[in-house]
């Protein structure tokens, strides 16, 4: 439960890759941030129909290779910004929180992943619509990684 926010809550490691058809290819030459979405699919929020956000950071630069363990809150030395999320109340900065299902069914997350053509004039109290919304028509690579996470026993 090490990236889990009743363990570690450290957020994980990942790398990016991009592949053409089954071969690694290079980064197009627009790509100039990445952003990152963790959200728990099974869970509305505010009986809404919008899902559980847990963790966003936009404007990773777009020379990364991956985004490290354990990133730090708020605002980040290379640019990258830890947006909205769940960390992000009563005034704290963004930062990652890991999945944290409750007793019971197993709930399934998803870390969505961005390439954009640019980089997003936003702060970090963005809203997930305004986010979303910024990304829109500068997308130009997208991958997901799911898994799922059951609480403790009841």
């Amino acid at each position: 439960m090490h990236n889990a926010a009743r363990g570690d809550n450290k957020s994980p490691a990942f790398e990016f890759h991009w592949m053409n058809v089954n071969a690694a290819a290079p980064a197009p030459a627009a790509l100039q941030s990445y952003a990152v979405i963790l959200h728990d699919v099974e869970n509305s929020t505010m009986r809404g129909t919008a899902d559980t956000l847990h963790w966003t950071a936009f404007n990773i630069p777009g020379t990364a290779t991956g985004i490290p363990e354990g990133l730090g809150p708020g605002d980040l030395p290379d640019g990258a910004i830890n947006g909205p999320g769940l960390s992000r109340r009563n005034g704290n900065p963004g930062a990652y929180y890991g999945p944290g299902a409750g007793a019971g069914p197993f709930h399934h997350y998803v870390f969505e992943f961005y390439a954009l053509d640019i980089k997003l004039s936003l702060p970090g109290t963005t809203t997930r619509e305004d986010l979303l919304k910024a990304m829109d028509g500068h997308v130009i690579g997208k991958a997901a990684y799911f898994g799922r996470f059951h609480g403790p026993a009841s």
